[in-house]
């Protein structure tokens, strides 16, 4: 049971933590103003390790690589922890954790657009005035806009965001059947 209660404590920090540097890139992509209430937060949480990373990683081609690199440093201390609490060799992994931790990232990524648009979408129907409802649009527009151009709009209703909710449980059904064959 302590390893359950661990294995869960570790699932839930390292996943937040990794989808908060995620957010931080995709504020970053997005343009987000960074005097928005959720870039701070974000921002806060995050230079801790992100600013140090600037020093040794500089951005290239319009992509905060420090960024990226911390999110996936972040999954393979997490696979290194998973590994440890297991009684596992990490040493011996490490190779495949290397490899696991960049789909870890890749799942992190898509996990948080589900989490952005399904948030955007109760924010649509419960309180569009929210403080954070313009960040959360700012965000989903780049994923919802190519799909609003092809989708008719139903009866006035906006289906795009469900659609793109279906398109990232199919990437996470693909990501997971990648990290089963790389085990």
């Amino acid at each position: 049971m302590f390893t359950e209660i661990v294995q869960f404590l570790l699932d839930i920090v390292f996943t937040l933590f990794g989808m908060a540097l995620l957010l931080r890139l995709w504020m970053q992509l997005t343009r987000l103003p960074s005097r928005n209430p959720v870039s701070q937060g974000v921002f806060q949480i995050t230079d801790w390790l992100v600013r140090p990373l600037r020093r040794i990683i500089p951005g290239f081609g319009g992509i905060d690589w420090a960024t990226l690199i911390a999110a996936w440093l972040t999954a393979v201390i997490y696979l290194v922890c998973r590994t440890l609490l297991y009684e596992g060799d990490p040493l011996g992994f490490l190779p495949v954790i290397l490899a696991i931790a960049l789909l870890h990232v890749l799942k992190w990524g898509i996990s948080l657009i589900m989490w952005v648009t399904l948030l955007m979408a109760i924010l649509s129907w419960v309180n569009p005035h929210s403080p954070v409802a313009p960040a959360i649009y700012h965000l989903t527009e780049p994923l919802l806009r190519p799909l609003r151009r092809v989708l008719p709009r139903l009866g006035g209703f906006d289906i795009s965001p469900l659609i793109l909710f279906v398109i990232a449980q199919i990437l996470l059904m693909v990501i997971a059947r990648l990290s089963l064959g790389s085990v």
